[in-house]
């Protein structure tokens, strides 16, 4: 009876232990899906706020002097006080409404120009072979070497500084439209034109809708670029501007001010990238899925 029994109880105890240990059923796409795919919502919520914790136990504790890092309490006072206050006798709004001017109309700008220049360089080798040379000599240069040049035949207005912005949004924007003209796959033009389809059809029913998703990361990535160049443009001659009283608070070691710039310049930028994100997922939503 026993030895006739130990091998079903050890079967048995074989099929409970699989059962167990039996992975479950994994979704479409979830294992061998697209890569890096899942909600991230939670863990940069906690991302924040630990850094926020941390900021606020070195200043706490004392271990870096308020002058070199002031604590999350008093940048929070200090944005309250401009807030209310202003800053230079010029109310915060103000600040912020002229940088974004700034920031998005030579945004505007480098997408009207760059977009179609992009796209013009990546169908056309003549096109390609003019622009590509001096787009790729200035890009890497950083705006602070060539804004000299900018005010001496620009002056000290506003043409300077939005130009100086539209040149550091217009090189990834026209590279990325360039780039993404070659994301269209050769057996789709083709068959275009075996239908009938003229040069202009292709390009807009063809090639554009399958560059659209390295334009819009370009434009991300450009309007980025546009404000790591703001405070760079607002060094000469500004008396309005989140980079100005950033520039004009760290002459006077505040550096609660500076900080409170700096997240809101942060802030501004992360949400235009998300309302960027948005319409990727509306325009494009086969982004990644192809």
């Amino acid at each position: 009876m026993t030895e006739h029994s130990y091998p079903n109880t050890q079967s048995k105890k074989t099929g409970i232990l699989f059962f167990m240990m039996k992975a479950r059923a994994t979704k479409p796409g979830e294992t061998y899906g697209v890569p890096g795919q899942g909600d991230t919502l939670l863990l940069s919520i906690l991302s924040i706020l630990g850094i926020i914790f941390v900021w606020w136990l070195v200043t706490t504790m004392g271990w870096i002097k308020p002058l070199f890092l002031p604590s999350p309490q008093a940048v929070l006072f200090k944005f309250i006080n401009v807030w209310n206050n202003g800053f230079t006798n010029t109310p915060f709004l103000e600040h912020v409404g002229i940088s974004a001017a700034r920031v998005f109309g030579a945004f505007l700008l480098a997408c009207m120009v760059g977009i179609p220049l992009g796209i013009a360089m990546g169908m056309s080798p003549i096109i390609r072979g003019i622009f590509d040379p001096p787009i790729e000599f200035y890009r890497p240069i950083p705006p602070l070497a060539y804004l000299p040049l900018m005010i001496i035949w620009f002056g000290i207005g506003e043409t300077s500084k939005v130009l100086l912005i539209f040149l550091s949004v217009l090189a990834p924007v026209a590279l990325g439209a360039r780039s993404g003209v070659k994301s269209a796959a050769i057996e789709q033009i083709h068959a275009a034109y075996s239908f009938g389809a003229s040069r202009w059809q292709v390009m807009s029913q063809v090639i554009l809708p399958s560059a659209l998703p390295e334009i819009l990361t370009a434009m991300r990535i450009g309007i980025g670029f546009g404000w790591t160049t703001l405070v760079a443009a607002e060094m000469v001659a500004a008396t309005k501007g989140l980079g100005y009283m950033v520039l004009t608070a760290s002459q006077f070691l505040q550096t609660s001010t500076v900080i409170m710039g700096i997240i809101v310049i942060a802030i501004i930028a992360y949400a235009f990238d998300m309302l960027m994100r948005f319409v990727e997922r509306k325009i494009v939503p086969w982004k990644g899925r192809m």
